[in-house]
């Protein structure tokens, strides 16, 4: 697909990014007393997932038939949209001397805050660009993450709110007036939620597992407060409810939501860990779980926003299965012929809840279809 002879979907990326360190975790908890060090590093949120999905993408060729950018760093005018100039400080100054950890599960090594500028830069670059027509739809590599993070505490290996800040300059260049944040990442979008919880120019549908990650949020009945009530949509599943539930979903809630809301912009929070071999969730999606998904937000964005589509990466931490996930999104999103088929999907498709199952989420489903709607 493209726009004068132009690639119509951006992928923006910076090897940088992959250089984030995440400090001596194993897995999520500090190493000390009894827990001992992993042998290949520490916190599951790693440079690998990120690294492999974008070796794939250049062997498969799927590079040729993208417009490969990177973009400059978020700017402290930018940052200053979303994040407490206290907080900005701080993190500088502790990147400055040598790194450490201002929240919670967020540590970073010397270079951390740059770093975290350059991860909120492409998605703001990325954002600027579909806007101005430059390219129909986007993907960006973002890394560290973003959507736990509020506006002065870090969480979740996430230290700057990434679609925030592309979404506050967009609105401060008189673009992006009403936007919708969908979030498929395994855990609650926290920070995006509390960023506009209290706004309706900003539609955040988080869908997550229940009782996973934060303990605190996501609870169905929280709406948004004031002019932002009904503006926050939270659809929590238990664990194991595979593709058909999530497309489900899709067809039940997301998109009459965005139909009702007319977005100017759709936002993707793509997250991977709702993936059927991710280690810190339980919720067997697969790779074609998300590329239906991205053709779902893609026709609706044609149908509602002239095809302005957004993915930003959070997260997702099997380094085999990622990769795959990643591609089938670009796949669909970019309508490229580089087609790299998942090689696990016989299994995955015998992995799957059972009819009992499918009938209990499905009445879930209806259940929280009539409460959000």
């Amino acid at each position: 697909m493209s726009i004068e002879g132009k690639p119509t979907t951006g992928f923006y990326w910076d090897e940088r990014c992959f250089w984030h360190a995440g400090g001596n975790y194993a897995m999520t908890l500090p190493i000390g007393g009894f827990v001992q060090p992993l042998a290949a590093g520490g916190l599951p949120e790693s440079p690998e997932t990120k690294r492999r999905l974008k070796n794939l993408m250049d062997v498969s060729g799927i590079t040729a038939d993208l417009a490969m950018r990177s973009a400059p760093e978020a700017s402290r005018e930018d940052l200053l949209r979303v994040h407490p100039e206290a907080y900005l400080d701080a993190f500088k100054a502790m990147s400055d001397a040598g790194g450490g950890e201002l929240g919670l599960r967020t540590p970073f090594a010397q270079g951390g805050y740059k770093i975290a500028t350059l991860s909120a830069g492409l998605a703001t670059t990325a954002l600027a660009d579909i806007m101005a027509g430059r390219v129909r739809n986007a993907y960006a590599l973002s890394r560290p993450p973003g959507h736990h993070c509020l506006p002065d505490w870090p969480n979740g290996f996430c230290l700057l709110a990434n679609i925030a800040i592309a979404i506050e300059a967009a609105k401060a260049r008189g673009e992006a007036g009403r936007v919708a944040v969908i979030d498929w990442d395994v855990h609650h979008g926290n920070g995006t939620e509390h960023i506009y919880y209290e706004r309706d120019d900003v539609l955040t549908i988080s869908i997550h597992q229940e009782r996973n990650y934060p303990l605190d949020t996501g609870d169905i009945q929280d709406r948004g407060r004031g002019a932002g009530e009904g503006f926050n949509m939270n659809i929590p599943l238990p664990p194991g409810a595979g593709h058909d539930t999530y497309l489900e979903v899709m067809e039940r809630i997301v998109l009459p939501a965005l139909d009702s809301y007319k977005p100017d912009v759709i936002i993707v929070a793509c997250g991977f860990d709702a993936g059927i071999f991710d280690p810190i969730a339980r919720m067997l999606c697969t790779a074609e779980t998300f590329g239906a998904m991205t053709g779902q937000l893609k026709e609706a964005a044609g149908r509602l926003c002239e095809g302005r589509l957004l993915m930003v990466h959070e997260g997702g931490y099997s380094e085999v299965y990622v990769p795959f996930s990643g591609h089938r999104v670009l796949e669909v999103l970019s309508g490229s012929d580089k087609v790299v088929p998942d090689p696990m999907a016989a299994t995955v498709a015998q992995r799957q809840p059972g009819p009992a199952a499918r009938a209990f989420f499905s009445g879930l489903v209806g259940e929280m279809a009539q409460e959000l709607l």
